[in-house]
């Protein structure tokens, strides 16, 4: 009897340890594609004189179709 439940026993806490071992696999997995994640968004932000280089070169180009607006109206 002794040796069922020392069996029983190993295979119970062997089952627990490998259940922890994949548990703590998939959660390094999971923080390395999280931050791979948050390198590949960071490529995707721009910067603030990028941005305000752009809306610069919008508002000129509105200036310029305003601008072609008033023209065709004073005819």
């Amino acid at each position: 009897m002794d040796a069922l439940w020392n069996v029983g026993l190993t295979a119970g806490l062997g089952f627990i340890v490998w259940w922890a071992k994949n548990q703590h696999d998939e959660l390094k997995r999971v923080q390395i594609l999280l931050n791979r994640t948050r390198e590949e968004m960071a490529k995707e932000y721009s910067t603030k004189v990028e941005s305000t280089a752009s809306i610069d070169r919008l508002i000129t180009r509105l200036d310029t179709l305003d601008a072609k607006m008033d023209r065709m109206l004073e005819r």
